[in-house]
């Protein structure tokens, strides 16, 4: 969708969009699973248990952060990850209130 285009949407379609892009792909999935099972901040272990390289793995760590899913502190020369609980609950929250306002009826 060209950047003109969005413009035609509201707010909350927008907004859906955006999560949606965000998590349409299996690594970043991968990356959110694995982060929210831990009990501490992950910390340059992410490489070795999603199996894909470093800067692949840096480049869907920057889309999470797009839209504030993950938080990271810079400890020296790591960076150390975590789930943004805020934004994880308020998205969760989008996306009921997207699938409860929608009515399933069948053809």
């Amino acid at each position: 969708m060209g950047l003109t285009k969005t413009q035609i949407f509201d707010v909350q379609q927008n907004e859906l969009a955006s999560i949606f892009k965000v998590l349409a792909h299996p690594a970043r999935i991968a990356i959110l699973q694995y982060i929210s099972r831990q009990k501490a901040c992950i910390c340059n272990d992410i490489v070795d248990e999603i199996g894909l390289a470093q800067p692949t793995i840096s480049q869907h760590l920057k889309e999470l952060k797009s839209i504030n899913l993950i938080k990271g502190e810079i400890d020296g020369k790591k960076v150390c990850y975590c789930i943004n609980l805020n934004q994880w609950k308020e998205i969760q929250e989008v996306l009921n209130a997207f699938f409860d306002k929608t009515k399933i009826n069948c053809c």
